[in-house]
């Protein structure tokens, strides 16, 4: 299973959006790197819905549900792609402040490559944010 960081604008697509529609086509992707790694994307994996803007936190857990595939929308074969399911919000969102102050997440590349859409997570990364959403306020 590998885990990914999806950024949405929450006025275009939020995570409460995924919850009340239960699964979407996560679309609107069109950098090269962002949609290389959504081609890499399997049945299965995880991915934290990261909320851009204003708000710069991740929000909740969706789970990959289809392989990647062309966008219906656009009939282009360069853009891919993949259908997610809401998991469950985070306890506690997880803002882009506290990741930049841990020095856990050094080299992560949503500190190293701020603009990309699409951002793969390591197992380590991934379960601090998880450790960070639970004891945030304890």
């Amino acid at each position: 299973m590998s885990y990914w960081l999806l950024k949405s604008e929450p006025h275009v697509y939020s995570y409460a959006d995924l919850e009340r529609d239960v699964q979407t086509i996560w679309d609107g992707v069109n950098n090269n790197l962002a949609l290389k790694h959504i081609r890499t994307m399997a049945v299965g994996d995880l991915a934290l819905i990261y909320h851009t803007g204003d708000e710069r936190r991740a929000m909740g857990i969706a789970e990959v549900i289809s392989p990647p595939y062309i966008d219906p929308q656009l009939n282009d074969p360069k853009r891919a792609v993949v259908d997610i399911k809401a998991v469950r919000s985070l306890q506690q969102p997880v803002t882009l402040a506290q990741i930049k102050q841990d020095p856990y997440f050094a080299g992560f590349d949503l500190l190293r490559i701020s603009r990309l859409s699409v951002v793969p997570v390591s197992s380590e990364h991934w379960q601090r944010i998880l450790a960070l959403s639970d004891s945030v306020g304890k």
